[in-house]
This record gives C-alpha cells, sequence and structure tokens, in this order.
C-alpha cells in the first residue's frame, strides 16, 4: 500500500525558538537568552532519545539563568508546543493526498514524550493516520532502525514509501532503506507538484 510519512519539525510546522519564547519574555536581550538555552541541542538530543526527563531538563536551563526567569522557564518549556505554527500550505497538502489519491499519511519525528503525550492537541496531527516518536520507540533518525519501526508498526511496505524530512541525512537514510525521499525546504507548493507526479504519474 502506497504511504506519505513527514518529519514534523520545519516540515509540518515552524519550530523556532524566538516564537516559543516571546510570548512569555518581553526583554528582547532575556529573551534571546532564553531561546538559545532553553533549545540547546544538549537537551533536545536526549528528548528525543527519551534519556532524560523533563523535570531534569527544566532544573537545568533554570541553573543556568538568572533566578527571576525560572518561571518563564517552565511557562517556554511546557508550553512549546502550543506555540509551532503550521507551515504554510502543509495542511492543504495533507489533505490533497489523502482526497485526491487515498494515499495514508503518516508521522516519524524525533521528539520528546512530552510532546508525544500531549500531541492529541496538535490540530495539525488530527490529520494523520498515524504516530511514530523516537522517544517512545526508542529509536531516532537517521538509525535505519527507526524507518524499518515504523513499516512494521503500520504494515507498509518501504518501496511504496515517500518520507519526507528537512535534513537530508534523514532522507537519506530512509532511502537507503527503499523509500523515496524529499529533502523539504519550506515550499510546499513544490513538494505538492512533486506528489502530483509521482503519485498521478505511477512513480510511487
Amino acid at each position: 500500500m502506497k504511504a506519505v510519512i513527514f518529519d514534523f519539525g520545519q516540515v509540518l510546522v515552524r519550530f523556532e525558538p524566538s516564537i516559543m519564547v516571546k510570548k512569555y519574555v518581553e526583554d528582547p536581550v532575556e529573551g534571546a537568552l532564553l531561546a538559545h538555552i532553553a533549545f540547546d541541542r544538549k537537551y533536545w538530543d536526549r528528548l528525543d532519545a527519551g534519556t532524560i526527563t523533563d523535570a531534569e531538563v527544566v532544573a537545568d536551563i533554570q541553573s543556568r539563568v538568572p533566578a527571576h526567569l525560572h518561571g518563564a522557564v517552565e511557562q517556554i518549556y511546557y508550553n512549546w508546543i502550543y506555540n509551532i505554527p503550521e507551515m504554510e500550505g502543509m495542511r492543504d497538502l495533507i489533505l490533497h493526498i489523502k482526497r485526491t489519491y487515498g494515499v495514508p499519511v503518516y508521522l516519524l519525528s524525533n521528539i520528546s514524550t512530552y510532546f508525544a503525550s500531549h500531541a492529541h492537541e496538535i490540530p495539525i496531527l488530527d490529520l494523520v493516520d498515524g504516530c511514530v516518536f523516537s522517544a517512545v520507540c526508542g529509536l531516532t533518525k537517521p538509525d535505519a532502525a527507526i524507518f524499518a519501526h515504523i513499516c512494521e508498526k503500520f504494515d507498509l511496505d518501504p518501496a511504496a514509501c515517500v518520507f519526507v524530512d528537512d535534513r537530508a541525512e534523514n532522507v537519506q537514510a530512509a532511502c537507503a532503506l527503499g523509500m523515496q525521499g524529499y529533502v523539504f525546504d519550506g515550499d510546499a507548493k513544490r513538494l505538492r507538484a512533486y506528489f502530483d507526479e509521482i503519485l498521478q504519474g505511477g512513480v510511487l
């Protein structure tokens, strides 16, 4: 069965620390500091892998900023999932793929257990047919095992799947398993034209 698999951040939504911070911090200097520290990869790589807890992350971030910002740290961390605007055109593209071609759409994301537990609150995810979250399954992209995992979980044939991600190394890993891949550059119209070509033309 044909299937489309999307990444989440910078594909379905815009993951921008400045957006996530500005609602809770007015001072631009403090906002820049929190955007840098709160979204440090030293935390987020471990969150994606499920090897650090939310409380540990919050406590460590707070240890790196002035005391008067500790409350803002908690607000930013526990509310970032509500401050991720949808990527322009991607909602319409998902609906187009599903309605026009009858092709199911799945999500494969390197992301934390906190996000996974709140994914049902993210409006665009109501459109997908199934999700795999790295911290939940214990695997992360670009490990080939996570691509095999999503295929096994949803009974997908890699050769009948297209994987879309903004990171070339993740797309390359999917292609190595036999999927078709597309490195997303933020242009939903171009991506839609790609899907029309391969789905109408029987390439997939």
